[in-house]
């Protein structure tokens, strides 16, 4: 009897993998660490130009697990910010849950996670960095109250004319695989706003 649960068990556990597998997201980042910024930081980020960003972990305010990210702002005419995690990045500790050479990147059609807005107006970029170190832009606004899934598909992204990295091989082709992702408040802008479940999505 024990053996036929066992074999039963295995059999739905199967099953269920393969369904995930077929129809699931994949996720990326829980930001379920200890946040810390500097070379050896879990997260890179930072400001220039006039602006300021602050980067902590939020236990008060999560989507899924205990935490979330936080991100507080402060973007002036002229001043950039960035908050980024991945690889590739000058913080050593960064990296998603899984490596980006392990994904199957055709099999999923972008890239979602949480926001937890608060009506701001303000409207964000989330910059995918490709293989080739050509940054890729998504513009989304603060539009809303509370948590909402933000779906950034691949094809809605559009190569950054602004500015990129004098190694970024400029092909304007989005190279798989990506190496990393970052939120940056486009000025005139200061606030409060969270991230939580960053994922591919079929």
């Amino acid at each position: 009897m024990r053996t036929l649960f066992l074999v039963v068990c295995l059999v739905f556990g199967l099953m269920f993998s393969c369904f995930a597998q077929q129809n699931g997201n994949l996720a990326l980042d829980s930001f379920e660490v200890v946040v810390s910024g500097g070379p050896e930081g879990t997260v890179d980020f930072g400001a220039g130009n006039g602006s300021n960003v602050t980067v902590e972990a939020a236990t008060d305010i999560a989507h899924g697990g205990k935490q979330a990210l936080k991100v507080t702002y402060d973007a002036v005419s002229g001043g950039y910010i960035f908050v980024a995690r991945g690889f590739d990045l000058d913080a050593k500790n960064t990296g998603w849950l899984v490596e980006p050479k392990e994904i199957r990147w055709r099999d999923y059609q972008g890239v979602a996670f949480y926001c937890y807005g608060s009506n701001s107006g303000t409207k964000f970029a989330f910059d995918l960095c490709d293989d080739s170190n050509e940054l890729w832009r998504f513009i989304f606004e603060d539009n809303f109250t509370g948590w909402k899934k933000i779906e950034c598909p691949f094809s809605g992204f559009q190569v950054r004319t602004d500015w990129q990295a004098d190694d970024a091989f400029k092909n304007d082709k989005l190279d798989f695989p990506v190496k990393s992702y970052q939120f940056e408040p486009l000025p005139v802008a200061a606030g409060t706003i969270y991230f939580d479940d960053v994922e591919l999505f079929k």
